[in-house]
């Protein structure tokens, strides 16, 4: 039987198309489109007219794939994150998204979007048995779960996604050291519950979970082999050096200089600067040394909900 799964982020809709034969499940088509429903309005609580004009041009497009591996929309399962669940006409959106596609969207709360990245994870990667720090930065929320392969110790969704933050605080491109300070300072008011999360459980490891990490791994394997990495790889070391030099090199360049580093791709070409700074803020604060990137992430934990036996 054949699945589709459709993952409504605030700056990336995300389509995965799955096989299910018993217990076997093949991924037979991926794609993402750069929907940006959050842009002008995530920080007032709305999705812009535009926004929804945009959401609606993607998801007919996803649904004519959907068609064409003849999915019934019954077997259509779309996830509503951040911009949707705290926007004031959510409803109203969800409605127009239906009546134009017959795509019926669930919205999820912070806490269940963080359970279901735990579960992308651990099939992208062996988190062993010593707490991690898992971080997934998307444009409306940032999911922190600290955990170890069997189980989940602390979990919390913080909304200071990366369309947040571009609006609040990158006013210049590059951005300012006194920008970056202004997000240091946000961050620390805002992350209070990880710091007493980590004092607890001391994860030594950082899992960076999709989305601004593919693009660090990307720009690292750039630099150092001259080629991407193999798309079937899910798993990925990053050392904190490589990182602190993928760092500086984007907070010192503009768009168009950004554009130019081998690996960097124009979906994220904006929101990764700060991006890495608040990854930055994580590894500095807490002394984290190590760093793992997993490919998988919200859509991969919706499989696992999806083909799970009832």
């Amino acid at each position: 039987m054949k699945k589709a799964i459709v993952d409504l982020g605030t700056n990336t809709f995300h389509l995965l198309i799955i096989e299910q034969r018993g217990s076997c499940v093949e991924q037979i088509y991926k794609d993402h489109v750069a929907a940006k429903i959050g842009q002008s309005g995530i920080n007032q609580g709305v999705i812009a007219p535009q926004a929804i004009e945009r959401a609606v041009g993607v998801l007919r497009l996803f649904k004519q794939k959907i068609d064409e591996y003849q999915i019934d929309i019954t077997n259509v399962t779309a996830i509503g994150t951040s911009a949707i669940r705290n926007a004031s006409n959510k409803i109203e959106f969800c409605q127009i998204v239906e009546n134009e596609t017959g795509i019926r969207i669930q919205i999820i709360s912070g806490e269940r979007e963080a359970d279901l990245i735990y579960e992308g994870v651990k099939l992208a990667l062996n988190l062993g048995p010593e707490p991690s720090l898992i971080m997934d930065i998307g444009g409306g929320s940032v999911e922190f779960i600290i955990a170890n392969a069997d189980k989940i110790y602390w979990k919390q969704s913080f909304e200071i996604g990366g369309q947040r933050l571009m609006e609040k605080f990158m006013t210049t491109d590059p951005i300012s050291l006194q920008a970056i300070r202004r997000l240091t300072t946000y961050f620390q008011e805002q992350l209070l519950p990880l710091h007493n999360a980590i004092h607890q459980y001391a994860p030594t490891v950082l899992v960076g979970s999709s989305g601004a990490f593919d693009t660090l791994v990307d720009i690292d394997f750039i630099n150092r082999v001259g080629e991407l990495p193999d798309i079937r790889q899910t798993g990925f070391d990053l050392s904190v050096t490589e990182f602190t030099r993928i760092y500086e090199l984007l907070v010192i360049k503009n768009r168009a200089e950004r554009m130019a580093i081998g690996g960097m791709i124009e979906l994220r070409v904006d929101m990764i600067v700060v991006a890495v700074v608040l990854v930055n803020y994580v590894l500095a604060t807490f002394g984290i040394e190590y760093i793992k990137c997993s490919t998988y992430a919200l859509k991969e934990g919706i499989m696992q909900m999806v083909t799970l036996p009832q």
